[in-house]
């Protein structure tokens, strides 16, 4: 099942500065250039890393699809934007710059 659009408004709403790319029908949020969390089947997927875990510290943690790493299942978060805005901006002051791509 694929991601509604109902869904991403509500998430980009409570993470101001996200944006979002729209990938084999789900999506991937990003801050700065940074991916930060995904957007799977309707629930929120944050990256599973200690400054996240420390500010989500009863997120559960479950896969976004088939086969991926676990992510935090942020969405009773989705209530608490603060919160969630916090987690999700440490998260991309701690993760490495994307790579530059190469021209062709």
């Amino acid at each position: 099942m694929a991601t509604r659009a109902e869904t991403m408004d509500a998430i980009l709403d409570a993470l101001p500065g996200t944006t979002a790319r729209k990938m084999f029908g789900e999506y991937a949020l990003y801050l700065g250039g940074k991916v930060v969390a995904l957007v799977c089947d309707d629930s929120l997927f944050v990256k599973d890393l200690p400054v996240a875990r420390a500010l989500l510290p009863d997120a559960p943690l479950a896969p976004p699809y088939p086969g991926a790493k676990l992510h935090l299942v942020a969405d009773g978060w989705l209530d608490d934007p603060e919160t969630l805005t916090a987690a999700v901006t440490a998260l991309a002051a701690a993760l490495p710059a994307p790579k530059p791509k190469k021209g062709r």
